[in-house]
């Protein structure tokens, strides 16, 4: 069964048309309150602003209700939480939660894991229903406190009314969210207040760890980023005319932002090391590809796309066919 879900991962990953082309490519099993006894958090129109910790990353107060900021490791960063009054942590992040420690200081874990390429509605939803009902204050982290858990915190606290819309931006700005990431900035340009209602009447089960395997997740975003690198590359490694948003150097930061959250993942770290080996090889070509089409935008991207480009697009191809090889074409008696 484990070659099974290889194949599918290698099967997505496949890049094989990218190279060559334009060369000279409580606790969560708890409830919460009920909707009706639930009273909304007012909106604050307080900037955001750093917090003083010694062992979370980039913490910032978003509102007086919720904090931003990067994943609290070990003992010390919990105490730290608690003693910051925090109830609740939520992770954006796709690792699995540290529930255990988190138990051992009284916080309840929530797992709501998102992307970098934005945060989906239906998830935007659950964490506005979250940081609108569960005990605060409220911990959202992502892995560095810089990306996905600003835009997090910021779509959250807009669509829960909690943060007037013309914060949203700032609050990743803030915290010092790449540009580069723009479906998160998006998504947070594009926060709307919800319904009350609408949120009340939202069924959300917020676990302790995502019910979806990351593999699962990883799978379906490597595959959307996958079609849109393949069209970037039809278009000589640019914008393709008919789909002129395509960024393709943003598109090969979120493929190697995929890579790097598949290798932290429990699941994958138990795998051969030879799957191991050739998932951090296609993360760092996938890097070597992102660097390569920041240099050549910033020289104007005139001429042809330099060998950098392809040469990475190639390396990600051959540690493809190697895994398809490997994990995928293998009969089945043997898998």
């Amino acid at each position: 069964m484990r070659r099974v879900r290889f194949a599918l991962i290698a099967a997505s990953l496949l890049l094989l048309p990218l190279g060559g082309v334009g060369e000279s490519p409580t606790l969560a099993s708890e409830r919460g309150p009920t909707p009706a006894a639930v009273e909304p958090a007012r909106s604050s129109d307080q900037p955001p602003h750093r917090i003083e910790a010694k062992h979370l990353p980039n913490p910032v107060r978003v509102h007086p209700k919720v904090i931003s900021g990067g994943l609290p490791d070990g003992d010390d960063a919990f105490r730290e939480l608690q003693a910051l009054g925090v109830k609740t942590v939520i992770s954006v992040d796709g690792m699995r939660p540290d529930v255990a420690t988190a138990r051992r200081y009284g916080l309840r874990y929530v797992h709501l894991p998102h992307g970098y390429d934005g945060v989906p509605q239906r998830r935007a939803k659950e964490l506005a229903k979250a940081v609108r009902e569960l005990d605060g204050p409220i911990y959202i982290h992502c892995h560095h406190g810089k990306h996905r858990s600003p835009a997090a915190a910021s779509v959250a606290c807009v669509a829960a009314g909690m943060v007037p819309e013309s914060r949203s931006v700032a609050i990743l700005e803030f915290a010092g969210t790449s540009p580069n990431y723009r479906g998160l900035y998006e998504s947070a340009r594009e926060a709307k207040p919800l319904d009350a209602a609408l949120l009340d009447q939202l069924a959300a089960d917020f676990p302790e760890a995502a019910s979806v395997p990351p593999m699962a997740e990883a799978m379906v975003a490597i595959g959307h980023t996958h079609d849109h690198l393949k069209l970037v590359a039809k278009a000589g490694w640019r914008s393709p005319p008919e789909h002129p948003d395509l960024d393709p150097a943003h598109e090969a930061l979120l493929m190697r932002e995929h890579f790097t959250e598949l290798l932290r993942t429990d699941e994958v770290a138990q795998e051969p090391e030879e799957f191991l080996r050739l998932l951090r090889e296609s993360e760092e070509a996938a890097q070597q590809l992102e660097h390569a089409l920041r240099a050549w935008s910033a020289r104007g991207a005139e001429a042809a796309p330099p060998d950098g480009v392809g040469r990475a697009a190639d390396r990600i191809s051959a540690r493809c066919a190697a895994c398809h090889e490997r994990f995928r074409d293998v009969p089945l008696g043997e898998k």
